[in-house]
């Protein structure tokens, strides 16, 4: 099919591998179809197609038609606005609101300022430039032009509300636009994976389970694991909205939350089930786990089931390399999704296309978070109001899973909902899987040197494995120094933390996993990272003070498989001497002192756990008028989501925008270096030269460096001293030339240089 414009065809996209050029108004009824199909899941189908007829609108001008065939012959860019046309479309069939996802469908998405401004004071070219588009454009696609008003899902009048609205259709717009230019590009149709059959999955997961299950040897937790798992089971068949499932480490949580996620997909029609956890290691170790349980087997058994999806490379849409990242962008069209929580919520509260176009996934899906007290909690208002929107307005049903359960219903958002509670009696499940006993050792401080001189010492019992947690990086490599001076000739010593690169930690978790596994001595050094679900299992471990929810996750790595009986573990709760730790600590560690400790409460109280959490959440800096939590939401009432994902300009006179006050998951900005692990440093080489030497590297190479990078600080790497060791590669990518021990990075920490 042709379409003519002064006497010229009309054309979306220059010429692909084959030599032929994508048709605008192909384009734009591909996307049309693509965008109704995905919003239709959320009741907003009409809505999303018009976005897709009227997004590339603008492109019918002679100005755009003739700067794109330039382009073609120069390899440069169109240049030429495109975007307004839609704009006012949206303005002219009642639905002024879309404007917002059309003007930022390549972009991002703004704010209605902003988008008021750049249209309304648009140079008197680009007015001449829509009047064409429109003549030329109406004969083809009259109803886009003269239809009745866009209908929109009911209930959204909101403005908070119809954020979220907003955010998905954006979304559905953006992937479908994403899908038909790619299969353009490639000369094909755009593929979107078929409904998962649910049905076989389940049989798959039950089958292999049993499978696990026998291979395994006798556990005396294992009655308990059943019972979680079984009432995970049997809660699937309620209907949608909250569930929480507050089970001990070690109880069997992740394969008894996948089992919820995928029997309640099959009970209820839901789409796919996505799991989020708050750590790369924990993604790491689950998937593996959810591989067993549902990928084919072999290479001829089909696509695989499960998709890992996390980052640690960001090259931004505004950077260079901006082709790359759209191509990378996953799109979660998968049937079961393990990703980090940043990966999720960075995304549902963003504003850019690579960033959000898996955002219309989490409709009519199973969410599962996992570990749940490790969101943030200036964040928490935010997060569980869009977690409520998701359950009342598109399908979503939340599965919240944790040894330690926050009270997130004392938050204003949850306030009058009423979660479904899987475990009926969950005192009695921790009562029974009670495997530890608490030691404190608070009053007077100890020091550090004190410290490791104990756990240093051999321990004549036999049970000579002790794993030690500290609050920060640099407390974490000092008490790895003490402890590998004073240690006999025959002990390991090893250390995990964020200053590590994943590879390197994998390799040691399966080593300390070896040698407690034969009874060898062995002490392990590590931040809070081991915390949130890494399954090592210690007779004793020692936790420098931190807030409650992280004492009672420590506990979980002793005595995890109860083979020492109940209350068998040992955990010594220390209170270091002139040992910094994070700021985000002083508070919640306060509180925790107020209310457990020597003489009080242990953490596996669930009361005390409780009385803790609300007493924190009725904080100012998690819900009050001056939190971050709370400017978020204004940011979202007024549809501003530039300010929700950068934060608000700054009124003290300097420029820019006061990111302190910004939906980020992550509270300073992080960028990624290549270390020079030694065991891979062959394989490190030959990606990097690679990766040099291509002037348009492949999405799969930044994949494969993946395990070989450390997160830093942006502002440690740009100190002067770690800048020099630093050797640029692409973006924010850059190759460590420094020392790299069995610590990690070697550099001087300033407060918390790494991710923990």
């Amino acid at each position: 099919m042709m379409f003519w414009i002064g006497g010229l065809e009309m054309w979306a996209h220059s010429v692909n591998s084959t030599g032929v050029r994508h048709h605008l108004v192909d384009h734009l009824e591909g996307t049309a179809s693509l965008a109704e199909r995905f919003a239709s899941v959320f009741g907003a189908g009409p809505a999303g197609r018009f976005l897709g007829l009227a997004h590339d609108t603008g492109k019918a001008s002679c100005a755009w038609q003739q700067r794109l065939l330039l382009a073609e012959s120069t390899g440069g860019r169109v240049g030429f606005e495109h975007k307004s046309l839609g704009v006012l479309l949206a303005r002219r069939r009642g639905a002024a609101a879309l404007g917002l996802p059309l003007h930022g469908h390549h972009g991002g998405l703004t704010s209605p300022a902003f988008v008021d401004t750049e249209v309304n004071n648009a140079p008197a070219e680009h007015a001449r430039a829509r009047l064409e588009a429109e003549a030329a454009l109406r004969p083809l696609l009259p109803a886009l032009f003269e239809g009745p008003q866009v209908p929109l899902p009911p209930g959204f009048s909101v403005k908070v509300e119809l954020d979220m609205l907003l955010r998905l259709l954006y979304s559905a717009l953006v992937d479908a636009d994403g899908l038909d230019t790619a299969a353009h590009r490639a000369g094909g149709q755009a593929h979107v994976t078929p409904p998962a059959d649910m049905a076989m999955l389940w049989d798959r997961f039950v089958r292999r389970r049993e499978r696990m299950l026998a291979g395994r040897g006798a556990s005396t937790v294992d009655k308990w694991r059943e019972e979680v798992f079984h009432a995970c089971v049997a809660a699937a068949s309620g209907p949608g909205g909250f569930f929480r499932l507050p089970a001990p480490t070690g109880s069997g949580k992740t394969i008894a939350a996948g089992a919820f996620g995928l029997r309640h997909a099959l009970e209820h029609g839901k789409s796919r089930v996505i799991v989020a956890v708050p750590f790369i290691t924990i993604t790491e170790q689950n998937a593996a786990v959810y591989r067993q349980l549902l990928d084919p087997d072999g290479p001829g058994g089909g696509d695989p089931v499960v998709l890992e999806h996390h980052s640690q490379v960001r090259l931004g849409e505004d950077g260079p390399g901006p082709w790359w990242a759209r191509l990378a962008a996953e799109n979660w069209d998968a049937p079961f999704v393990v990703t980090t929580t940043v990966q999720l919520f960075e995304s549902l509260f963003g504003r850019r296309p690579a960033a959000m176009r898996k955002v219309h996934r989490l409709a009519n899906a199973v969410i599962v978070l996992d570990e749940v007290q490790a969101l943030p909690a200036p964040l928490l208002v935010p997060i569980v109001h869009g977690l409520r929107q998701l359950t009342n307005r598109f399908g979503t049903t939340v599965l919240l899973a944790s040894a330690t359960q926050p009270d997130l219903w004392s938050l204003n958002p949850l306030k009058n909902t009423q979660p479904t509670e899987i475990i009926n009696e969950p005192q009695r499940l921790y009562d029974a899987l009670r495997r530890v006993r608490y030691e404190w050792w608070t009053d007077p401080k100890p020091s550090l040197e004190q410290v490791a001189e104990r756990v240093s010492a051999p321990n004549p019992s036999g049970h000579d494995q002790i794993l030690t947690i500290m609050n920060t990086i640099g407390s974490a490599r000092r008490m790895w120094e003490l402890l590998r001076e004073q240690v006999a000739a025959d002990m390991s010593v090893f250390h995990l933390s964020t200053a590590m690169c994943p590879a390197h930690r994998r390799d040691v978790l399966t080593e300390v996993r070896d040698l407690l596994a034969d009874g060898k001595p062995v002490r392990l050094v590590s931040t809070q990272l081991i915390e949130a679900g890494v399954d090592v299992d210690f007779p004793t471990v020692y936790r420098a003070m931190a807030p409650a929810d992280s004492l009672q996750q420590a506990a979980g790595r002793a005595n995890r498989e109860g083979v020492l009986g109940q209350a068998g573990g040992r955990v010594v709760v220390f209170d270091p001497d002139e040992v910094g730790s994070p700021p985000s600590y002083t508070l919640p560690v306060r509180l925790t002192r107020e209310r457990i400790g020597p003489g009080s409460a242990d953490p596996d109280d669930l009361k005390a756990l409780r009385d803790y959490y609300r007493s924190y959440f009725g904080q100012p800096p998690v819900k009050g008028p001056e939190s971050r939590g709370y400017a978020v939401q204004a940011a979202r009432g007024s549809l501003d989501f530039h300010t929700v994902t950068e934060g608000p300009r700054r009124v003290d006179g300097r420029e820019g925008r006061d990111r302190s006050r910004a939906f980020r998951m992550i509270e300073d900005d992080t960028v990624p270096i290549v270390v020079p692990y030694e065991p891979a440093q062959q394989v490190i080489d030959d990606l990097v030269a690679e990766l040099r030497a291509s002037p348009r590297p492949e999405p799969e190479l930044f994949r494969q460096l993946q395990p070989y990078l450390a997160m830093v600080k942006r502002r440690t790497r740009e100190r002067a001293d770690v800048a020099a060791l630093c050797r640029p590669l692409v973006g924010d990518l850059v190759e460590w030339v420094g020392t790299y021990d069995g610590a990690g990075l070697v550099l001087t920490p300033t407060g918390e240089d790494f991710i923990a």
